[in-house]
């Protein structure tokens, strides 16, 4: 598997190669070359796309005999990632936007391969059962199942991973079925959420949760074993098993912070059928000061999760645009300017005094509620304030108990 991931890493090289090369020799008419070089041959009058090099497939095996060796399919799909990327780059998305340009892979930067069908007469998987696994060209291996394949899904892509700490298989299944979400009439209970690095989440009911800080409280370890790296001769033996300590070290960090993020998600869609969070740009909050710590904290991975098991569980989740939800007060509507340093919303209006991200939590609230056409009334009482009480709610900062460090 090791040397397909290098064989297939050459061939993505390849043809990308081959594109730049067709876009070099095309850029421009032959009375406006470039004053300093021009590649030179014939023109190539087809654009070497994802058919046309996975026609050259053939030409490959016969050229280069070692990758005959290798499943057709997981061959097609390499270059159709390679075409995604592709696209990405000249092909703008909804909101006039594209991706960088592709790049060539370093040695070890491929890291997985996919079979695009599994359990089928010419499938690459042909057989997984009974925690064997057995891939075509490869042969059969034990793997440990995470869980057992459920009943009445249709296995559709196997794609093996290497990670830090061995080799892994991802399965995508289909299911006809899909969780309907709850009607808009029933929902009884919602909740405004407003991120954050002093507190990783604050809910409209004044509730928050602590940050973890995964990566601060590793980093003299990793820094540490990275000196050690530097201190190593690069490419040997005793540098190659450093780097893999180190990739452990990075791979423990982030499967804590997926599971603290998969903790939170599920105990807010338990308690609340509508969750409204906000919009934010977080690549642009990124090129602050704060731009180790709110990679840190991940809020673009946890909004991801979240949703997700939202969408599972039939709950509605809403996006809302974060803008003034910290300067305008929950109460009265009107604007209470305020630095980062302030964390206490002091309204000179109507006198609310609260913390200031359950004051943007409760904004947050009011938006997501008006993008799906309800109001506070229509779902009950929540966030322990009613329209009647002119929008107090209880200020006591109470800790929410959806993560246990230990």
């Amino acid at each position: 598997m090791d040397t397909w991931l290098e064989m297939l890493r050459r061939h993505y090289n390849y043809a990308l190669g081959q594109r730049f090369d067709w876009l070099r020799r095309t850029r421009s008419s032959i009375d406006q070359c470039s004053l300093v070089s021009e590649p030179i041959g014939d023109i190539p009058d087809k654009f070497p796309g994802y058919n046309f090099q996975a026609g050259e497939l053939k030409v490959t095996k016969e050229l280069f005999p070692a990758y005959q060796e290798i499943h057709a399919e997981v061959q097609q799909q390499n270059l159709k990632r390679l075409d995604k990327s592709w696209d990405r780059w000249m092909k703008p998305d909804k909101s006039g936007k594209r991706a960088g340009r592709p790049r060539f892979k370093k040695k070890g930067q491929l890291r997985s391969f996919t079979f695009p069908r599994i359990n089928c007469p010419k499938a690459g998987v042909n057989r997984i059962k009974d925690g064997i696994l057995t891939l075509s060209k490869i042969g059969s291996m034990p793997v440990i199942m995470h869980r057992p394949l459920p009943d009445g899904f249709e296995l559709k892509t196997a794609t093996l991973v290497k990670k830090a700490d061995g080799w892994y298989i991802a399965i995508s299944l289909e299911d006809s079925s899909v969780p309907a979400p709850l009607p808009i009439d029933e929902i009884k209970s919602a909740v405004g959420i407003d991120l954050g690095l002093k507190s990783f989440l604050v809910t409209s009911t004044g509730e928050f949760v602590a940050v973890q800080q995964h990566y601060r409280k590793t980093q003299r370890h990793l820094a540490r074993q990275q000196k050690k790296l530097a201190r190593k001769q690069s490419g040997s033996t005793n540098s190659e098993k450093q780097k893999q300590k180190i990739s452990r070290i990075h791979q423990r960090i982030g499967r804590k912070r997926e599971h603290f993020h998969y903790n939170v998600a599920h105990q807010l869609v338990r308690n609340y059928d509508l969750i409204a969070v906000e919009d934010l740009n977080i690549k642009g909050l990124a090129r602050t000061k704060l731009a180790k710590s709110i990679y840190d904290v991940a809020w673009g991975k946890f909004l991801t999760i979240l949703e997700a098991v939202a969408v599972k569980c039939g709950v509605h989740f809403v996006k809302v645009n974060p803008h003034s939800t910290t300067v305008d007060c929950s109460q009265c509507s009107a604007k209470v300017p305020k630095t980062l340093s302030v964390r206490l919303h002091q309204c000179p209006k109507c006198g609310l005094e609260l913390d200031r991200d359950e004051n943007a939590a409760i904004n947050i609230l009011y938006k997501g509620l008006t993008t799906v056409g309800l109001t506070v009334a229509a779902c009950g009482r929540l966030s322990g304030y009613t329209p009647d009480e002119a929008g107090m709610p209880n200020s006591d900062v109470r800790m929410l108990t959806l993560y246990s460090q230990n």
